[in-house]
């Protein structure tokens, strides 16, 4: 399998990226071709001005079981310095899909392991079937989840996060929905196929310009403290963001009750 067909990015309908993890007979683990494959992709969807939205999924029977074993026996004999090296990259690649300027879906069918959680915590809606578990197994081979930790942690938060990372136990989509990491937990992959639909058409109702402004909000805002500088931040954002061509279109739509360009 070559390296662009371990992971498959399908542009082809009208405002939908769909990013698909394509190494099914791994359970979809990553190695460095799958991180450079997954990082060049979320390069490229960051400048796709066509794009509206972006899917990540998984092809076969789970969404992602982490590292690739081989790369995890290889990277056992590698010295700090590649390690280090192969770990930032991993860290960037989480970094491009975190901060896409566009909303990003997890879609989760089946297990999401480890660096799988890192994914999955990285996007900004995540779904899953009633079936699937997750877990950061880390700890239990006498390593750490770092490289993942900044997303898994907002994600989940840092009570709940104590308590996987620290134990590396199972838990199940149920209780992934119960603590926040999930928005949505629906019964098999057909509903599941039904409710990234639903959520594609919610965002389908939103002003691009301003998604990605709120989405630099939302990361601003997150566990800063609340002082004049936040205050002056957010009254200049809203300042701004009033003078566009989305602000201005939305507000004249919305006053003359019809729909603003980018609804459909």
């Amino acid at each position: 399998m070559s390296g662009e067909d371990t992971v498959l990015l399908n542009t082809t309908r009208e405002g939908v990226a769909v990013v698909t993890l394509n190494r099914p007979e791994v359970h979809n683990a990553f190695n460095p071709d799958v991180i450079e494959r997954l990082s060049d992709i979320f390069e490229t969807l960051r400048g796709a001005d066509g794009v509206r939205v972006v899917l990540l999924e998984g092809n076969g029977p789970s969404f992602s079981a982490g590292a690739d074993l081989a790369w995890m026996r290889a990277a056992a004999e590698y010295d700090k310095a590649t390690n280090q090296a192969e770990a930032t990259e991993l860290g960037k690649m989480l970094n491009r899909l975190y901060t896409l300027p566009k909303p990003t879906i997890a879609v989760v069918h089946g297990p999401a392991l480890a660096g799988g959680m890192g994914l999955v915590s990285a996007c900004d809606v995540a779904i899953a079937s009633e079936n699937v578990f997750f877990a950061l197994t880390e700890v239990r081979i006498g390593l750490t989840p770092a490289t993942i930790s900044p997303y898994v942690v907002r994600a989940m938060g840092a009570r709940m996060a104590h308590r996987y990372f620290l134990s590396g136990e199972r838990f199940t989509a149920q209780e992934a929905y119960r603590m926040g990491y999930l928005h949505a937990v629906v019964k098999d992959r057909n509903a599941l196929a039904e409710e990234s639909e639903r959520l594609v058409a919610q965002f389908f109702q939103t002003a691009p310009e301003a998604v990605r402004i709120t989405k630099e909000l939302v990361r601003r805002v997150t566990h800063a403290e609340i002082d004049q500088g936040l205050i002056d931040y957010t009254a200049n954002m809203i300042a701004e963001i009033r003078q566009t061509d989305e602000g201005r279109e939305g507000t004249s739509a919305f006053l003359a009750k019809r729909k603003p360009w980018w609804q459909t």
